[in-house]
């Protein structure tokens, strides 16, 4: 089969001249946590997002005109899940396209506050609103351009942030963040959104457009924040008057496919856990086979090969789990993996002591448990 780059296929159709509506279901795993209905013609496109992220979750309607292909102005209309908004909160955010910035002006009840923001190039997009860059795609495919990079303009009083927009073959598009955060979307041949894959992000959401007839107000009244994703979880264990200590993420499985699957690639390296790196701290000298440990803090890794899985040990401390640094590995040790019992929902490290000054890290999820097995200096 020959493929074809997507911005040949969108450039051969016209842009839509009709209002069309579109929702976009969002989950993690089995669990949706969002839904975005829209309606977008040639000249405005309007809709709200249903979220259930952050503490409180939240739902912003947002309208913006369009001319030209490019956005003219917008206004986002936010709010808590399913609360009133809090007095003291911005009725709305009105937005202007200048040339390269914007022009905000967030509304109180008493007063309104302006800034101007560099915009170069600027588009709308709030995640999880997934459907606002339909409007990006639709620049792209008016251009032709083998690849565009614009500002974001969200809700936010900071300087937008940037994304890379590259079409790929048949019928994807990549949308890259600064920070490296990367969602897949399937579009159809006028950049309307059909599907968005964010497996290679942290969060590993999956949106799908469909007909989704839910009444946003029924569904928000039966959502419940998230609030955090992931837990902290803290694992110790005492050796010989000394003790190894654990601090990490306890992300959820979801009904995820976990070890070589969604959540822990093959052939990847892992933050064991979620959110900050996962740290140990020994006050004993450990030794993993032939890695020797000195007392201190480090952060743990997994790398997750076909064949021979390892822990990793890194001095790196202090970081997000998503900054490693291989220059930084103290070593690396084998695995191995066994059956859990019973199914683990929540991942749990749990230090084991096996007698006589030996010991062991257990990392269960999901149906199996890697271990790795250490001695400690009397």
């Amino acid at each position: 089969m020959r493929f074809v780059p997507l911005t040949l296929i969108l450039t051969a159709l016209p842009a839509p001249t009709s209002a069309q509506e579109t929702a976009l279901t969002v989950a993690l795993g089995k669990d949706t946590v969002a839904l975005e209905r829209y309606t977008r013609s040639a000249t405005r496109m309007t809709g709200e997002v249903v979220s259930r992220f952050g503490a409180a979750g939240n739902r912003i309607q947002y309208d913006i005109t369009i001319a030209n292909g490019r956005p003219v102005s917008m206004v986002y209309r936010p709010r808590p899940l399913t609360a009133a908004p809090a007095p003291t909160a911005a009725r709305e955010i009105k937005i202007t396209f200048v040339g390269d910035s914007v022009r905000r002006e967030a509304v109180f009840a008493d007063s309104t506050n302006t800034r101007m923001l560099p915009a170069a190039h600027g588009v709308p997009y709030l995640y999880p609103a997934f459907g606002l860059l339909e409007i990006a795609f639709a620049e792209l495919r008016k251009t032709r351009a083998a690849a565009m990079t614009v500002a974001t303009v969200g809700l936010g009083t900071n300087n937008p942030g940037t994304i890379t927009i590259t079409p790929g073959r048949a019928d994807t598009v990549t949308v890259v963040s600064a920070g490296g955060f990367v969602l897949v979307f399937r579009v159809d041949p006028e950049g309307k959104v059909l599907e968005v894959d964010g497996s290679r992000t942290t969060q590993k959401v999956l949106a799908k457009r469909g007909a989704n007839n839910a009444e946003l107000d029924a569904l928000a009244a039966r959502m419940t924040p998230i609030g955090q994703l992931s837990g902290r979880g803290l694992a110790n264990g005492s050796f010989i008057q000394s003790v190894v200590f654990l601090s990490y993420g306890r992300p959820l499985v979801r009904g995820r496919t976990v070890w070589g699957g969604l959540l822990v690639p093959p052939d990847t390296i892992w933050r064991l856990g979620a959110n900050e790196a996962t740290h140990i701290a020994t006050s004993r000298e450990l030794t993993f086979g032939t890695v020797v440990v000195p007392p201190g803090l480090y952060t743990l890794w997994l790398f997750n090969g076909k064949t021979a899985p390892q822990l990793v040990i890194n001095r790196q401390v202090g970081q997000w789990g998503t900054s490693y640094d291989p220059a930084q590995d103290l070593g690396r040790v084998p695995v191995t993996f066994s059956a859990t019992p019973e199914h683990v929902e929540e991942f749990t490290i749990t230090v084991r002591n096996t007698g006589q000054g030996r010991g062991a890290l257990e990392f269960a999820w999901g149906s199996q448990m890697a271990t790795a097995a250490f001695t400690v200096r009397p």
